[in-house]
């Protein structure tokens, strides 16, 4: 990053160049999942979905879960469809899953079914696959190839 901070910003509002297949189809299942989701906060599992609301949380569940589910699809969408803005929207997805990561905490730790996680073990399992899918998204952006890199003012290898 040079001396005047420019360079964060630079990099994150750049656009990306194309990247490769594979990434891109997994960038778009993702935004697809995500998407999804987010729709059915608004609409079938809206009760499933309160269950993860941590108590520690002050709004009311119902209105955590609504506003997450508008952002769920609103960050899907932007995944599927700002392929040359990927690595500022795979920042903000990967952002938003360690955000709502210590519900799936919290669903463990209140044993509270939801999503067919009836047992603690499941549960227990279920936290190890928040880490696999910020990973996915971050390699299926690029926004952790191309992060920029502290003292060097410049960004990553291109795809």
């Amino acid at each position: 990053m040079t001396s005047n901070g420019r360079a964060l910003p630079a990099a994150l509002t750049r656009p990306a160049d194309p990247t490769t297949r594979g990434r891109t189809l997994v960038r778009i299942a993702l935004g697809a999942a995500l998407a999804f989701a987010g729709a059915s906060h608004l609409t079938v599992a809206r009760r499933e979905f309160q269950a993860q609301v941590p108590e520690f949380v002050p709004p009311d569940a119902d209105l955590v879960v609504l506003a997450s589910g508008i952002a769920e699809i609103t960050l899907g969408a932007a995944l599927m469809l700002l392929a040359r803005r990927r690595i500022p929207v795979g920042w903000a997805v990967a952002l938003f899953l360690v955000a709502v990561f210590p519900g799936n905490i919290a669903q463990w730790l209140h044993a509270r079914d939801a999503f067919g996680l009836d047992t603690d073990a499941k549960r227990l399992v279920r936290l190890f696959f928040q880490p696999v899918l910020v990973a996915a998204v971050l390699w299926s952006t690029g926004a952790w190839r191309n992060r920029p890199r502290r003292g060097t003012g410049r960004t990553g290898a291109s795809e």
